[in-house]
């Protein structure tokens, strides 16, 4: 019986993307498979590990922090962003991240993240589609922002499978507002079990970490592939905001 790495108290052979790191980290040669490796964060090696797909780009904010912008605010975009490290999807890991929604009231219509098999160009469509509608080779988390028909508010979380966010596998609503304030988000995923679980916090002073999703998802059969591809996708419609990923970190064995 293959044990969780997570659950053996660690990530053994695995290997640390810290691809929206604000440390600068050291370089190297590639990673092969099994091996562990921090690769260069976006300040120093996006170019070569991100996959950027109709309006993502690498932008700074005031500060100089490097992060992905996955649509600018304008109507009717979409945009993606794949690791173009292939992950184990057969195996435990972890992905944490601080996302930024803003500009636009009420803004639309949020994020997704995507474990798939379509590859590193993969792209859905704009409005409710979150950039991921069409994707089938996918699971999805969504942070939504705008209540099309079959959601249940403006600010819920989702689990969704094969690129069809008209049908929710696991709904929740979200305990911090999605739009507007920056928030962080932490996904786990234990292998052995089949767990996918998903966490928030605010940014405020004091805020804890709360579990929002709990759901068992085979994310290896969900994207078609033992091995794929991890990343990012946001849409607007004729609702518009600016929707922004950065400090983002996987702990993850690499295919």
């Amino acid at each position: 019986m293959r044990s969780s790495r997570l659950a053996r108290g660690g990530l053994l052979a695995s290997a640390l993307l810290s691809i929206l790191a604000t440390v600068q980290a050291a370089g190297g040669a590639a990673a092969a498979p099994g091996d562990t490796e921090t690769l260069r964060p976006i300040d120093a090696g996006y170019a070569t590990s991100l996959a950027l797909n109709g309006t993502a780009a690498v932008t700074s904010d005031r500060g100089d922090k490097r992060k992905i912008e996955l649509t600018s605010g304008s109507y009717k975009q979409a945009g993606s962003a794949w690791s173009t490290a292939k992950v184990d999807l057969t195996e435990s890991f972890e992905t944490s991240f601080t996302a930024y929604l803003h500009h636009g009231k009420p803004g639309a219509d949020g994020i997704a993240f995507l474990a798939q098999g379509a590859g590193p160009r993969a792209l859905g469509g704009w409005g409710g589609g979150l950039g991921y509608r069409g994707i089938r080779k996918s699971v999805a988390v969504e942070f939504d922002t705008y209540q099309n028909t079959p959601d249940p508010s403006s600010n819920h979380l989702a689990v969704v499978l094969s690129g069809n966010p008209d049908k929710h596998a696991a709904v929740a609503e979200s305990s911090i507002p999605l739009f507007g304030k920056p928030f962080q988000a932490r996904v786990r995923y234990d292998a052995e079990g089949h767990h996918l679980k998903v966490y928030v916090r605010s940014l405020s002073a004091g805020a804890t970490e709360q579990l929002l999703l709990n759901q068992t998802t085979d994310l290896a059969e969900g994207a078609g592939t033992k091995s794929g591809w991890i990343g990012f996708t946001a849409s607007t419609g004729e609702v518009t905001a600016r929707q922004d990923v950065y400090d983002w970190t996987v702990d993850a064995p690499l295919a």
